[in-house]
């Protein structure tokens, strides 16, 4: 172990991802624990800054690692307990008050994790979200299948990003789906099917105020890209747009709704086009997935599991945490999947290339740049390259639909 005098913080993943953070809470002088599961346990992990390192089996089977880390507190002092990845927030809240140690509850955790309990939430603080309906009466599903229109979207309550969901287009499919489930449906809900653009907020809060936020457009929904494939592609937005104030302010209306005091937090809404108003979709407690961090820091200066690190290592301390000064860049991030192993990206050479993929069937870029329209220019340009020559139909041999969730 490390230095007996410092804090221990434990990590807790189920994919790999987070390096930034455990590197930065290691720099401050934190005593560093990473818990993964067997299908990360080869991942370049940063062991250099890792004090002890443990694989489990399954990081879904809660009383396995309840048991796990009660045992690593026989022999050393646990201080504060992170998740890295979506599907460990509700783990780290579990453990967190089984070892009886601060930091989000298992009630404060289930809106973010829950799609019905945000909903139900963020609707009764008077924030606009799509109809929803929890699958659990079937009487109350008829009626909301006869008085809102379809299509709908059937989402499972506790997924990431664009997981598991599914586009119904009658009240037969919804039946058939739901015959498909079993007992698993009642983990489901049904919402309207909201068509229009998708933004997403992702924010630094401290002690309950939004001290950093960055606003961005993704190119197509995440759930289209996620199920059918192509160009995943987010920009930043122009602070002056009235979209990007728009979203500003319900972002901070739905972190106060959900009670969300320290942290970092990914939210995404949605721009009807029938009248053109913001509804919000859903958010978490982490972290975007598929290098959307990279995009912010190439623009904003700002690395969200950085700041992150800094946030909790000052909170356990009792410091004050001080935001670093953000830079106003415009940047822009495009990702695919590639039927090429190692696909040759020499040819995206333009100066405002900040940032290429090296992950393995994967075929990506971040550009930034002052100029807004530059960044408009190079994002269409090298979409459809990156749609036409190098983007798979399909997930490749070897390859994993992975980093596609917003």
């Amino acid at each position: 172990m490390g230095n007996p005098k410092a804090h221990t913080i434990l990590f807790l993943s189920s994919a790999f991802k987070g390096e930034r953070m455990i590197e930065a809470v290691k720099s401050a002088g934190m005593n560093i624990i990473l818990i993964t599961d067997e299908e990360n346990r080869h991942q370049p992990w940063p062991h250099h800054h890792i004090d002890e390192y443990f694989v489990l089996h399954d990081l879904r089977r809660y009383q396995d690692v309840i048991h796990s880390v009660s045992f690593l507190c026989r022999g050393r002092v646990i201080h504060h307990i992170i998740p890295l990845d979506e599907f460990e927030v509700e783990l780290a809240a579990v453990l967190r008050e089984h070892l009886r140690l601060h930091g989000m509850t298992i009630s404060e955790v289930r809106p973010f994790r829950d799609k019905l309990a945000m909903r139900q939430v963020t609707q009764a603080a008077g924030i606009a979200v799509p109809n929803f309906i929890g699958v659990l009466n079937y009487d109350a599903l008829r009626d909301f299948m006869e008085k809102t229109p379809a299509p709908w979207v059937l989402k499972p309550r506790m997924e990431a990003g664009a997981m598991g969901i599914r586009k119904m287009l009658d009240a037969e499919g919804v039946w058939r789906a739901l015959d498909e489930l079993g007992d698993k449906q009642s983990f489901y809900l049904l919402e309207q099917f909201v068509p229009g653009d998708v933004y997403h907020a992702d924010s630094i809060v401290y002690e309950g105020k939004v001290i950093f936020v960055s606003i961005q457009k993704y190119g197509a929904p995440p759930m289209q890209t996620y199920q059918g494939g192509g160009v995943f592609m987010t920009r930043t937005i122009q602070s002056s747009d009235e979209d990007y104030k728009a979203i500003q302010q319900m972002n901070t209306q739905v972190i106060k709704a959900l009670n969300f005091h320290n942290g970092v937090t990914h939210a995404e809404f949605i721009k009807w086009n029938e009248g053109g108003k913001f509804h919000f979709l859903e958010i978490a407690a982490r972290v975007g997935g598929a290098n959307i961090a990279d995009m912010i820091e190439a623009g904003r200066g700002i690395n969200l599991w950085e700041e992150w690190g800094r946030l909790e290592v000052a909170l356990l301390r009792g410091e004050k945490y001080d935001l670093p000064k953000p830079k106003t860049l415009h940047a822009g991030l495009l990702m695919t999947l590639a039927h090429d192993e190692h696909p040759d990206l020499a040819r995206f050479s333009a100066d405002e290339v900040v940032w290429k993929q090296a992950k393995a069937y994967h075929a990506g870029l971040i550009v930034a740049s002052k100029k807004y329209d530059r960044i408009s220019e190079l994002l269409g340009d090298y979409h459809r390259q990156l749609a036409e020559d190098f983007s798979a139909v399909g997930v490749p041999v070897g390859a994993t639909r992975t980093g596609q969730q917003g």
